[in-house]
């Protein structure tokens, strides 16, 4: 019986219904040239589900829409273990002892035949409670994890408002969830039993969508039993031959301004067609008036107003790009040497909120995001920010070249992130601080006592 699947080939939901059909052995084939926000808004697509959700399983009895639903219903369409259905394999091995025993305690007291009824009752019990082990992880999965993947991933995609406190709130519950999973793993090789269920192959996909996308190494190393799981689980040819070879993302995306839906133009109702009528011409402009009404040129940025300075900030930043080697004697004696404090000055800047860098990789990314924002500034400035810490919280420090004797307005106007940082001018002449910059600019470490979790340039 071949069933067809509403979707396209990237959908991550319709890979649930894909891969249980690969461990099913059932034929489960996609819709040709399927377009999201077009073929799910043709009337015989709403027939079958009538807000336009993808995917949809079309079969001879009729429609099934929600991915979780479609997978189950792949999964029960023929004799398998996926779904604990009632082979005798599928009990646990405790209860099965507990039958054993059943069995012959009943019999030593000759009650062969009701302790007959008992036992297939006690079969059927344990039967329905590897079942609902199995819709508990699968429930598990997509309320606790792939609910808080959605909410981290959608503000940036754009389609949802970049909030820092909900993205802290989601991390906070996505770890509570890894941290249960990761417990559970540890005694067990797969959720319910001793081989591929149902419950696996939702969970392992909604996992995938973290693991490709947003969940950074620095995030999924504190739970290691998850980590094996999904891998093992991946590689699983049935897994590999829907999803290919799966790489761990090296960084979370850059958050998007949330996009508007478009507006439709108004139709502006057609009027009776003029007769043209013939322009008068006009006696030609005088040159010095039309030179007058010429476009004036942009004003320039107040730095580039600034009298010249014997600094050339490109020469400095090539510089420490090509330094590979005693970068201290290259690179950090090659700064002093070009610094110009009358042309520019430098300030130590330290994030005011430490307490709440709990996460690496949220801290990361905020420095990450951070530098982005900054772009606006890359003409007039060099910055390096520090990641401090083996253990959270982390401390954010940075160090930051600025053309002028002042950070400037345009930068403290446009990037909001500047008022999330204590910021003080660097006195050169005092030899601690000038050294301390020093160490900013090599990433030296220890610094300041403690290791560095993370060094980034702003070049």
């Amino acid at each position: 019986m071949a069933l067809t699947l509403h979707a396209t080939k990237e959908n991550k939901n319709a890979y649930k219904t894909l891969i249980t059909a690969e461990y099913a052995g059932v034929q489960v084939q996609l819709v040709p040239d399927f377009q999201m926000g077009v073929s799910n808004k043709t009337p015989q697509f709403l027939k079958m589900n009538p807000i336009g959700k993808v995917p949809v399983l079309e079969t001879p009895h009729g429609p099934v829409f929600e991915s979780n639903a479609i997978a189950r219903y792949v999964a029960r369409s023929s004799e398998n273990t996926l779904f604990g259905s009632s082979p005798i394999d599928q009990v646990p091995v405790v209860s099965t002892i507990f039958i054993l025993i059943y069995i012959a305690y009943h019999c030593f007291r000759r009650l062969i035949i009701s302790s007959f009824g008992n036992v297939l009752l006690f079969h059927s019990l344990c039967i329905l409670l590897f079942q609902a082990h199995v819709d508990q992880w699968i429930d598990f999965s997509s309320l606790e994890i792939d609910a808080n993947i959605i909410k981290l991933y959608l503000p940036r995609l754009g389609f949802a408002p970049y909030l820092p406190p909900a993205e802290e709130a989601a991390i906070a519950a996505l770890k509570r969830s890894f941290e249960a999973l990761n417990t559970h793993l540890a005694q067990n090789t797969y959720l319910v039993g001793d081989s591929v269920t149902l419950a696996d192959i939702i969970t392992t996909v909604n996992l995938y969508l973290g693991f490709s996308k947003l969940l950074v190494k620095s995030f999924t190393s504190e739970f290691p039993h998850v980590e094996r799981y999904f891998w093992t689980l991946v590689n699983q040819p049935n897994f590999r031959k829907i999803l290919g070879q799966v790489k761990q993302t090296e960084a979370m995306p850059p958050i998007q301004s949330a996009k508007k839906p478009a507006q439709p133009k108004e139709s502006k109702p057609k009027t009776k067609e003029e007769p043209k009528k013939v322009a008068k011409s006009e006696p030609e402009k005088p040159k010095e008036e039309a030179e007058e009404e010429a476009p004036k040129p942009k004003p320039k940025n107040p730095l580039d107003l600034l009298p010249p300075s014997k600094m050339v900030l490109d020469d400095w930043k090539r510089l420490y790009s090509n330094t590979k080697t005693n970068f201290r004697e290259v690179a950090v004696n090659g700064f002093w040497d070009m610094y110009d404090p009358e042309g520019y000055s430098l300030w130590f800047c330290d994030y005011k909120y430490n307490d709440e860098n709990t996460v690496s990789f949220v801290t990361l990314n905020k420095v990450g995001g951070f530098l982005q924002r900054m772009d606006l500034a890359r003409k007039y400035a060099f910055g390096k920010m520090l990641v401090i810490g083996s253990e959270p919280p982390f401390k954010v420090k940075g160090l930051w070249l600025f053309r002028g004797q002042e950070i400037p307005k345009f930068v403290i106007d446009e990037c909001y992130d500047m008022e999330l940082y204590e910021w003080t001018k660097v006195d050169i002449s005092d030899e601690a601080q000038k050294e301390r910059a020093s160490q900013m600019i090599e990433d030296a470490e220890p610094f300041e006592g403690e290791a560095l979790l993370d060094a980034k340039c702003f070049k």
